[in-house]
Order: C-alpha cells, then structure tokens, then sequence
C-alpha cells in the first residue's frame, strides 16, 4: 500500500491534484502544510494535518512545517463570517515559537533525505515591499479568479463583507509554494478541505 493508498483508505483525502500519486512514486517529495499562529499553541483541529505529515515522512518523504508568521499578520478568510482581530508582531512570534516547540514533539528532524524542516514564511515576506509584490506576483492571478473562491464570494455577501487585507490572503499562501518550489524543491502542499482553494492559487 503506498502513501496515497493508505491515506485514501484512512478517509484523509477529500481533493488531490492530478500527477500527485506519480510524483510520490518517483521520487523522495518535499511536501508542506502551513499552520496559523494565532494562539502560541496547536488545537484539535491541527491534528489531521500534523498526521499526514507524520505519514509522509513514514513513507520516506521530506515533511515541511510552514508556520505563518506572515499569513498571521493578514488572517485567512475560509469559513470566516468577520475579520478576525490583528495580532501585533510580539504576540505573533511567540506563538511561532510554541508551535515550533510542539510540531518537534510528532517530526524526525533527524538530519537525512527525508528530515523534517520548519519554516517561517516571515522570513522571505520581511524583504518583499508591497510594489514588488503586486507587480511580480499581483500580475499573474486574476480578480476573477481571486472572486470565484468559495470563501471570498461568501464574505462578499454576507453583512460584514471583506478587507483588502483578506482579500490579497491567497495571494501571500499561493507566494509560499512558488517560494518553497523554488528554494527548498517543494513539490507538494497539503492542508484541510478549507484550504483547498488557497492551494490551487499555488499551483
């Protein structure tokens, strides 16, 4: 039974991309999950994400843990009726650090081919200027695109509508791939059915 087949008989695949069940037969994949640090610690909901990691790696791929310190700046919009509160930088760097102290507890960071590394999408956001984000990333997705997610059109029409800052939310996730593609050879992202539309924007 390989990685696909184990997870598919565990009920943890709702959507996959076409290509994905090849890619992980033909070589050892770097696949990445990202994790919200809007409270210095994981919850329930972390847990089937954290276990398609843990079998990744058990499959002898390379889990990456992404933990948003830039994502957490804007929220996510998926399933949310309001925009959720800001958190300041201080607050959101320590809650980086306690996630990163328990997502050590369940990965083998052990060095080796599939060793498991964590990330901080802060880190290449920091030296991004807006200019350079909407001119080299801005250009290549659409509003009609960014429009037709199921999360946007639904906080549209609802009462308290949609920042800006939401909005653009896709945008920074889909960035995380193209960055992880290019300078860690992530060829893969996982996460729950909610971000389903934020992962096809990376692609």
């Amino acid at each position: 039974m390989n990685l696909i087949e184990e997870l598919r008989w565990r009920g943890m695949i709702q959507d996959i991309m076409p290509g994905t069940e090849e890619q992980l037969a033909k070589e050892v994949t770097s696949a990445y999950i990202g994790f919200d640090p809007t409270a210095d610690s994981l919850h329930i909901g972390s847990l089937v994400p954290i276990l398609l990691l843990v079998h990744l790696q058990k499959a002898g791929h390379k889990p990456i843990a992404l933990v948003g310190g830039a994502t957490g700046m804007v929220g996510d919009p998926s399933f949310k009726s309001t925009e959720r509160v800001m958190l300041s930088e201080e607050v959101l760097q320590k809650n980086v650090e306690g996630i990163k102290n328990q997502l050590m507890q369940f990965l083998d960071f052990t060095p080796g081919p599939a060793a498991a590394e964590m990330v901080n999408n802060y880190d290449w956001f920091k030296n991004i200027s807006f200019l350079d984000f909407i001119r080299d990333v801005g250009k290549h997705i659409t509003i009609n695109y960014m429009m037709s997610k199921d999360s946007v059109r639904k906080r549209i029409e609802g009462e308290s509508g949609i920042s800006f800052t939401e909005f653009t939310y896709q945008l920074i996730q889909g960035y995380d791939f193209y960055w992880l593609y290019k300078h860690k050879n992530c060829k893969l992202q996982m996460g729950g059915s909610d971000q389903w539309g934020n992962i096809t924007t990376g692609t």
